[in-house]
């Protein structure tokens, strides 16, 4: 019989003192699980979400953090807004020929906790998610320009919110409710769901950005306006001349959350320099970056000197965030983590210390028969490890179904979206791990197998 079946038998006939002993291996598994599969949703979601934008323009007040997790996660409210004729220097203005696309958003308040992003029907044809793949839809199509009162609804926004493509909403100026007390101009038709991405935009509600202007008291612009804000931010004229019409009637200025840019690759020579201690320097129009794109930092660097605004770089803060925060705290979690499955272990290799006395006769016997003290130390090692990957198995299928509960808890709070059945490299890890401290912790009892006496174990 192999050795594996032999210490099989001996689990089973001690089944209860093995299966808790498991168990408490799989609640330390569990933690890690948890902890790795976590940081790794999170870690890949937002990194991922990032890429799809070379630069955030946004308001001054701030950081350049607060900018990004605003205007790119809907994480929190973004301290200012800023003028909409910074969207049209960067689209037909004189900041036009460096950008690929400019897209203009404005967040406002939230359905039951989920964000509402007013913008332009580029936004889901000409951006793409996750760095590469482009937007489609579920059911029903995109916003069209003419389409002032048109939205479109991000998977998850759209089940939570049981609204289907023709279904309408009302809007106030404290955000969008289902109201009957608004008149009919405020109200939206859900015109397309996307289908399911797997980014913070699952979770949102997407206006057309001109209704979004005229439910919030912005006066709408007749073309003649539109073609006098062309012209005033082509001359890079101030505001308020671009917000009064052929008549000299001054409307409210539009302002806007932040604008999401691509850039176009450009030919700019940097000036490299040394510093004293000879390490290399980059420097483009004002700025100085160990690694530098020089397209994005030769415009961002004049945005910032000629425009009220703050520039942020998504994937640099981002993982910045991850690399001083987020990994830090996961470092401690799995330290704490593992310091349970080392418990859980420690407690595994006493209760099959304890056993020894009783398995005293049955080792001697197997001696008896020819056993060699070697293969009686296997057993017992493999009975450690049996016990400790059959703890892992369970603390895998714990901490991810665990993760069923805390997935939503997530994903209100982070805007992202949490698979529990989504496996991380990282866990392959465990198996490994499981079996080195297994044999570690099953040594002590092992070698009490090794040296047991024969004939004084079988006197009665």
């Amino acid at each position: 019989m192999p050795l594996w079946k032999i210490a099989w038998r001996s689990i089973q006939h001690r089944s209860l003192a093995s299966g808790l002993t498991a168990f408490s291996m799989g609640l330390g598994v569990a933690l890690v699980v948890a902890v790795i599969v976590i940081y790794g949703v999170l870690n890949q979601t937002f990194m991922r979400s990032a890429q799809g934008y070379d630069m955030v323009i946004g308001p001054p007040k701030g950081s350049p953090l607060e900018t990004v997790l605003g205007a790119v996660f809907y994480s929190n409210q973004l301290s200012d807004t800023i003028p909409y004729d910074y969207f049209l220097k960067l689209s037909i203005g004189e900041y036009s020929p460096e950008v690929e696309t400019a897209i203009p958003i404005a967040i406002g308040e939230h359905i039951q906790g989920m964000p509402v992003v007013a913008t332009t029907p580029k936004f889901f044809t000409e951006l793409k998610y996750l760095d590469k793949y482009n937007y489609s839809f579920r059911s029903g199509r995109n916003m069209t320009a003419g389409g002032d009162y048109e939205a479109v609804l991000g998977y998850s926004a759209a089940h939570k919110s049981k609204l289907k493509v023709g279904g309408k909403f009302k809007a106030s100026r404290r955000g969008y409710l289902p109201s009957e007390e608004h008149p009919e101009p405020e109200t939206f038709t859900v015109v397309g769901i996307l289908a399911p991405t797997g980014t913070p935009n699952d979770q949102a509600f997407f206006v057309n950005i001109e209704g979004f202007f005229i439910m919030n008291d912005h006066a709408d612009i007749d073309p003649l306006e539109k073609t006098l804000m062309r012209k005033a931010a082509d001359r890079g004229v101030d505001e308020k001349e671009t917000n009064e019409n052929a008549e000299g009637k001054t409307v409210m200025p539009r302002r806007i959350s932040a604008i999401l840019v691509l850039t176009k690759e450009q030919d700019v020579k940097p000036t490299v320099t040394e510093d004293a201690m000879g390490m290399k320097e980059v420097k483009i129009e004002g700025f100085t970056r160990q690694t530098v794109n020089p397209s994005i930092m030769s415009l961002g660097g004049r945005l910032v000197e000629n425009l009220d605004v703050q520039v942020a770089s998504p994937t640099k803060e981002i993982s910045r965030l991850f690399e001083l925060i987020v990994g830090r705290i996961q470092i401690v979690l799995i330290i704490f983590a593992v310091l349970v499955v080392v418990v859980a272990a420690i407690g595994m290799m006493v209760s099959i210390y304890n056993s020894m006395n009783e398995r005293r006769q049955e080792i001697a016997i197997m001696r008896a028969l020819g056993a060699k003290r070697s293969t009686v130390m296997s057993i017992i090692l493999l009975e450690s490890i049996l016990l400790s990957l059959g703890g892992g198995l369970i603390g895998m299928f714990i901490g991810h179904s665990l993760l069923i509960v805390l997935g939503p808890i997530i994903s209100g709070a982070v805007m992202v979206v949490v698979n529990p059945w989504h496996f991380q490299a990282a866990e392959l890890i465990l198996i490994p791990g499981l079996i080195v401290l297994a044999s570690v912790v099953g040594y002590l009892p092992a070698i009490i197998a090794y040296r047991t006496d024969v004939a004084q174990s079988l006197n009665p």
